[in-house]
């Protein structure tokens, strides 16, 4: 439910385009706490949260091809799903929130070809190919163009991405570095709402 001093804002309608990690689906923690909460505020059918395939550039294509991103639009990336957030925000001129991100995808994504059981579902399994990661490579941008569109939440606690990278990567971009945590983020229900008054879902005010 919306607290007595916030509530949905809807002006332009833009919708939070939620992007996977890898061996994640639509069915992580993070991703169905954002639907509900979504659902709550009446945004339900402007949540959007696809299946990426295990090939960087055929999910990139999936995004852009299906999903479209506008301006209006805010997507939020995890993990790997950072690493293509960041990319198509670029290219597509939306706000981005990134949470716990890949910065150097092909660097370190790089000791995982092979094949992988997904993380919701361990009989379904996928085949991270050699040549994904030069398809990640190609994926890499510089320093955001605009730094202002960029939310950054960083745990210090990730086991598996070197938090300080991910502050470097994007500079004059919003930080949250959140003490401690984990990759996954199993906080994040306390973040949840922050992310969306980045992406202009809730606004502060009085009802």
């Amino acid at each position: 439910m919306t607290s007595t001093s916030e509530k949905a804002s809807a002006p332009d309608r833009g919708r939070l385009i939620y992007l996977h990690g890898f061996r994640s689906s639509p069915q992580s923690f993070k991703a169905q706490l954002l639907g509900r909460r979504m659902t709550e505020l009446g945004r339900g059918a402007d949540f959007v949260c696809p299946q990426l395939p295990a090939s960087p550039a055929a999910a990139v294509a999936l995004v852009l091809d299906e999903v479209r991103p506008q301006p209006q639009d805010t997507l939020v990336g995890s993990s790997l799903g950072g690493y293509y957030a960041t990319w198509l925000a670029e290219r597509c001129g939306c706000r981005a929130v990134l949470l716990n991100p890949a910065v150097h995808a092909a660097r370190d994504l790089a000791t995982q070809v092979g094949t992988h059981a997904m993380y919701h579902d361990s009989e379904r399994t996928f085949v991270f190919e050699p040549g994904y990661v030069d398809e990640l490579a190609a994926l890499e941008v510089g320093a955001p163009t605009a730094p202002q569109r960029y939310l950054l939440v960083a745990a210090t606690g990730d086991e598996v991405l070197d938090w300080r990278e991910m502050v470097a990567r994007y500079p004059g971009a919003r930080h949250i570095v959140v003490e401690g945590s984990d990759h996954g983020l199993s906080d994040f229900e306390s973040l949840a709402d922050e992310v969306l008054r980045f992406a202009g879902v809730l606004r502060q005010g009085n009802l």
